[in-house]
């Protein structure tokens, strides 16, 4: 079988080598070939990244051949109204046993798209019925469990050809901020247990970095120890997302951020961090702002050490996020059955997420110490107890503060930095 994505990940992860990724997506098949190479060609252990745009995201391909005829710019990557012979062409001499290239789309019905991708062939993609379909559609959820399915068994059809398809849940991103790390951790490995379902044997589980840097750890930790227990079969490994939410204005403040994501990798074990750059708060990043988003972040990765496993002294993510897995693993056997029904009854509920398929009971906050945590937790089935006086309703206020905590943090860390450590041209002023 060919060395697909998931064994070039785990093999450097095994020589102790984070693999750093872009997000990247330009809709002219020569641009996208050409951030590819830059990609391919950074001083860093990459993999390739081609991010398809919003309309084919939501299916609508009519709409991106007409804007491709029409010269109109796309926010990436339109494989299905390019097809498989351009794509195939695009990906020529780029693609190889050491860089593979992953499609990241956000689509609730990739049914599509994963036709496209079997057809050239790509063996890399990722996604999930819930993950993309509550934070991006509003799409009902059992609906995109439907198309989910379908896909996935298409795309595990792959290994009938020599190909070792490779599946990224997304679970563990929901919304990018604000979601407790327990929720994110038990949807990333129920995805991950419904593509193991539906035939496919390479997954990586996904976590976004949050808000507190040994949460986060503790998270991975989590995420690590339940996906073995249910992972048996399966070749598999965590990929670490840089902070998804507000992001620093300051370029110091970005770069201390992606720093920290890059060393939380490395102290957690996780094989693969997906970057951020400086200009992510203001406009969509050049190649090179990219290549140097994967370089720096490789840097920082290597001076950095992994801890031992399980070091945490902190259960209570893991006791909750296995508290939820169970739950729902209870409910059918049928693991896309299972969830829907788990939405149905709150055992699952994302807070702050207006999907009409999402209760809506549960709440979280910020405490003193940077952690997110429960204020409600709704029905979730979870026996931890919510902290006395947590419980009123978030403000507006609050809301905005909360959601630019991270921003607001590292900007206010680079101006110390600042303060402390002022140029020489600071100090002639």
């Amino acid at each position: 079988m060919t060395p697909g994505f998931g064994h070039v990940v785990s093999t450097a992860h095994a020589r102790g080598q984070l693999v750093v990724q872009p997000r990247m997506g330009m809709p002219v098949p020569a641009d996208m070939r050409a951030g590819l190479l830059a990609t391919k060609r950074a001083s860093a252990i990459t993999v390739g990244t081609v991010t398809l745009d919003s309309y084919t995201r939501v299916g609508d391909h009519a709409a991106a051949c007409r804007a491709l005829g029409n010269g109109c710019s796309l926010n990436g990557y339109p494989v299905v109204a390019h097809g498989a012979d351009t794509t195939r062409w695009m990906l020529s001499g780029v693609r190889d046993d050491a860089f593979p290239v992953q499609v990241r789309h956000g689509s609730a019905d990739p049914r599509s798209i994963f036709t496209t991708l079997a057809a050239v062939p790509i063996d890399a993609t990722e996604g999930g019925p819930v993950s993309y379909c509550l934070p991006y559609s509003r799409m009902p959820l059992r609906e995109s469990i439907r198309n989910w399915t379908e896909a996935s068994r298409s795309f595990a059809q792959l290994q009938a050809t020599g190909l070792q398809p490779h599946m990224e849940t997304f679970g563990g991103c929901m919304l990018g901020q604000l979601c407790p790390p327990s929720l994110l951790v038990a949807i990333s490995v129920l995805e991950a247990i419904f593509f193991r379902q539906h035939g496919l044997r390479s997954i990586s589980l996904s976590y976004a970095q949050q808000t507190n840097t040994a949460q986060d750890e503790e998270a991975i930790d989590a995420l690590r120890d339940i996906a073995a227990s249910h992972l048996p079969d399966v070749n598999w490994h965590i990929v670490l997302y840089a902070y998804m939410g507000v992001y620093p204005r300051t370029p110091r403040g970005a770069q201390h951020l992606l720093d920290e994501a890059a060393r939380l990798a490395v102290r957690a074990g996780a094989a693969r961090l997906i970057v951020k750059t400086v200009a992510e708060a203001h406009r969509i990043p050049t190649v090179q702002e990219n290549v140097t988003a994967l370089e720096t972040a490789a840097a920082a990765a290597r001076q950095e050490r992994r801890r031992s496993p399980g070091q945490g002294a902190e259960q209570q993510i893991h006791a909750e996020a296995t508290e939820l897995v169970n739950a729902v693993l209870d409910l059918d056997k049928d693991v896309g059955r299972a969830l829907a029904l788990a939405f149905e009854r709150g055992y699952l509920d994302v807070p702050y997420c207006p999907h009409p398929d999402n209760a809506g009971r549960t709440r979280s906050f910020i405490d003193t110490d940077g952690r997110l945590q429960w204020s409600t937790t709704g029905s979730m089935p979870v026996t931890r107890v919510v902290q006395s006086g947590t419980t009123a309703r978030l403000t507006s206020a609050g809301l905005l503060s909360a959601l630019s905590y991270v921003a607001d943090k590292f900007d206010w860390l680079h101006q110390a930095d600042t303060a402390d450590h002022p140029t020489k041209t600071e100090h002639r002023t």
